[in-house]
């Protein structure tokens, strides 16, 4: 989610809505070049004063990274031609469990093909692993979520019964922009670039004590201007949820 850079300044269609970014970021879709974070340009703290909770900002910039052009076009198509035979047999849902999402279809995959398990495999080395200690277990499946582009995920804190506290998100197809708004100060708020092909990692207070919301409609804007949503697919690895010790 800082030493590269990044081509999708340069092509991105709303390249006028990123800004500038002091730092590059090239290399990063070597599997041998693992930044410790990500790019603070695609994060924007907003309506929150700087001397306000300055704990909890420095907490929550650090838990909510997002590192752009993560894969390359061509894992991005690898990835895309290995789901598509799958997701175009499904329809797309306005119902969901606990009513979090519109307008998606969703599955889960644990086989995939060696392209694209390389890429997948470079996911959970740069998101599980622990600085001085094992990496973190990671669920086996793989959970796929296609948001059409009327489709938005509403503000929600995940169920902790169903994985761990680190989850890491591919982008593909379109850009999106997260929202985060702390649970109990709606004020305290930030908004993140899920550019497209980018990697966002979100962990401890990002997960817990902000909703997070994927904006859809007029609502999807990145720095006041509209950034039009298209359908987006997102391939979401886990970490395996925390057991009590009496399991």
């Amino acid at each position: 989610m800082r030493l590269l850079t990044f081509s999708f300044i340069k092509t991105c269609k709303y390249r006028k809505l990123c800004g500038t970014f002091p730092r590059s970021i090239s290399g990063l879709v070597q599997p041998d070049v693992m930044p410790v974070t990500g790019d603070p340009n695609l994060v924007d703290i907003t309506s929150w004063k700087e001397d306000e909770e300055p704990e909890l900002r420095s907490a929550v910039l650090a838990d909510m990274q997002v590192y752009p052009d993560f894969i390359s076009e061509k894992e991005e198509n690898a990835l895309l031609q290995e789901l598509e035979p799958i997701l175009r047999r499904m329809r797309y849902e306005f119902d969901h469990w606990d009513n979090a999402i519109q307008g998606f279809r969703e599955t889960e995959r644990r086989d995939w093909s060696a392209e694209s398990s390389a890429v997948l495999s470079r996911v959970k080395a740069l998101a599980f692993s622990a600085a001085g200690g094992a990496p973190l277990a990671v669920l086996p499946h793989v959970h796929v979520l296609d948001l059409a582009a009327a489709g938005h995920i509403k503000p929600h804190v995940d169920a902790v019964r169903f994985c761990g506290n680190v989850i890491a998100g591919l982008c593909l197809v379109s850009s999106a922009v997260m929202e985060l708004v702390h649970t109990e100060k709606s004020h305290l708020q930030l908004h993140a670039l899920l550019a497209r092909r980018a990697l966002y990692i979100m962990k401890g207070a990002a997960r817990y004590s902000f909703t997070h919301a994927v904006l859809g409609g007029a609502r999807s804007a990145w720095r006041g201007r509209p950034l039009p949503r298209a359908r987006r697919v997102a391939l979401i690895c886990r970490s395996a949820p925390l057991r009590d010790t009496d399991d």
